[in-house]
């Protein structure tokens, strides 16, 4: 094992992965990072994190608190989930992924313990990330849950602080079918005497929150959505609070949902008394939130992948992603509307296929992984909710078909899995 491809193939091929198989790679709990956590004298205990938690915009928080961090000046560590094309996008320093050599020592090195604990790809990457962190002495890492919360492998941790985004339906299978279920999971990630700041809260999942806070005398700041979005120039959206206008060139309206809680994150963690050496600047925020991307490698996120036409990736899979994706659409400007869309077999898409336009040209396709619906059973149950197109049994046709079919003002839109918008930048960016 002496090549990084090689040490990719060995993780996939050994270890259960969530996103080739489903549930069968989901192991709930946490005796096995536990067990690798001890194998590697506990890396997790080594640095200072935030615990980023929610349904969607954990990502896109936990990049913007990277970003803002890094321009404080701090070395920080990221580590998030999935990555879209390279397997090293997950775990990050300051931007930078991964060095391949280290995934390739750390393999080889920890490969009797894998083969002994026989952990989830999930929770072996995520030993990587904190042995990597603790090696790197990074300042402070962001850490991404995985999968819920409260038996995500990530709960190991002991943050400084910790950070739910919101709560909606997704993985009820592992979560729970209502938003109160799934909001238990979620506060799973609230720490004894660790304050939790909540990103945005409905009457059923406010007071779980602030029931689990109660029990864990963990200071509970709720995030003020109260910023308004005054303008959008250059690919940057200008979102004001009233006093300070941010700029942020992460697209979609939805980001500042995402925003207000990044800022009350911040405001928090200056009244920590355990980081009183390490404060957050108004010019740190300001400068961080303006270069989230070019900071932190951030993708598929309303992302504009090609222009003429236009051809925009989102990464927003359930139901409450689809209706940010929906809405954003709704406020662009374009001749005729393409969407390339493709799914994982074990979600109920129904819902999610009644919210989208009806007045777009759809192209149904797959990403080239085993939990891939395939195109035509898409075709079929999209066309019960009235969305007319051609299926497709590769992303690349698709994408080839649909550029063809546009013209220069039209706009072509991808989404629906994570693993479709992957495939699509990868093959955008090798142009096809």
């Amino acid at each position: 094992m002496n090549s990084y491809k090689a040490a990719i193939e060995y993780l996939y091929d050994r270890l259960p992965v969530f996103h080739h198989v489903g549930g069968a790679a989901y192991k709930p709990g946490l005796d096995n990072t536990v067990k690798l956590m001890n194998v590697l004298d506990n890396p997790h205990c080594k640095f200072k994190c935030i615990h980023v938690a929610g349904t969607n915009g954990k990502g896109s928080v936990s990049n913007m608190l990277s970003a803002i961090f890094q321009s404080a000046g701090y070395k920080t560590g990221l580590y998030t989930s999935p990555h879209l094309v390279d397997f090293a996008e997950r775990i990050r320093i300051n931007g930078e992924m991964i060095d391949q050599s280290y995934v390739v020592d750390f393999v080889k090195q920890q490969q009797t313990a894998l083969e002994t604990i026989q952990p989830s790809f999930f929770e072996a990457t995520m030993a990587m990330a904190f042995n990597y962190f603790a090696d790197k002495q990074v300042d402070i890492a962001i850490v991404e849950v995985g999968l819920g919360g409260r038996l995500d492998s990530t709960n190991v941790v002991d943050p400084i602080l910790s950070v739910i985004t919101n709560i909606s339906f997704d993985h009820v299978a592992f979560l729970g079918d209502t938003l109160e279920k799934i909001a238990i999971e979620k506060a799973g990630i609230i720490k004894l005497l660790r304050p939790v700041v909540i990103g945005e809260w409905l009457p059923e999942t406010k007071s779980v929150f602030e029931q689990k806070a109660l029990e864990m005398n963990a200071p509970i700041y709720f995030a003020n959505q109260n910023l308004v979005l005054s303008s959008t120039n250059n690919g940057l959206l200008h979102v004001t609070d009233g006093t300070t206008t941010y700029k942020l060139d992460l697209c979609g309206e939805y980001q500042l949902k995402n925003l207000a809680t990044v800022l009350k994150v911040v405001e928090v963690f200056n009244t920590l008394e355990s980081v009183t050496n390490m404060q957050l600047q108004i010019n740190d925020v300001l400068v961080g939130l303006e270069h989230v991307t070019k900071l932190t490698g951030l993708q598929g996120r309303w992302q504009l992948l090609k222009s003429s036409p236009n051809i925009i990736a989102d990464t927003g899979h359930n139901l409450a992603g689809i209706e940010y994706v929906v809405h954003q659409l709704k406020k662009e400007n374009y001749q005729h509307l393409h969407i390339i869309i493709g799914f994982a077999n074990d979600k109920d898409i129904s819902y999610i296929l009644k919210i989208l336009p009806q007045n777009a040209r759809y192209y149904f396709t797959q990403a080239q992984i085993n939990r891939a619906l395939a195109a035509n059973e898409l075709q079929k149950i999209a066309l019960e909710s009235g969305l007319i197109g051609n299926q497709y049994n590769t992303i690349a046709e698709a994408l080839k078909v649909a550029t063809e079919n546009a013209n220069t003002n039209d706009l072509i839109f991808i989404g629906g899995s994570n693993f479709v918008v992957g495939e699509a930048i990868e093959l955008i960016n090798s142009n096809l």
